[in-house]
């Protein structure tokens, strides 16, 4: 397979991480410049970073994996031996 034909994807894991960070930075700066309520933002991302971790799954894991099709690295690794 050449380059040019192989897709690159990035695993789920990296996904959440983008999204987390994109969140987290969004609602540092809308608390910033609009309203301090804007850090519930905040929490509900580390919540649902806490579910990932202790429960293998959290709401935007579930519908990334849907729409994207994206997998874990998990997945990757075992599909890979």
């Amino acid at each position: 397979m050449t380059s040019s034909t192989t897709q690159l994807r990035w695993p789920l894991e990296r996904i959440l991480f983008a999204l987390a960070g994109t969140m987290t930075l969004l609602s540092a700066a809308l608390a910033a410049t609009v309203s301090p309520w804007f850090l519930l933002l905040t929490v509900f991302v580390g919540i649902n970073q806490w579910l990932y971790v202790t429960v293998g799954a959290c709401p935007a894991s579930l519908v990334l994996g849907r729409l994207s099709g994206a997998t874990s690295c998990r997945s990757v690794a075992t599909s890979a031996n």
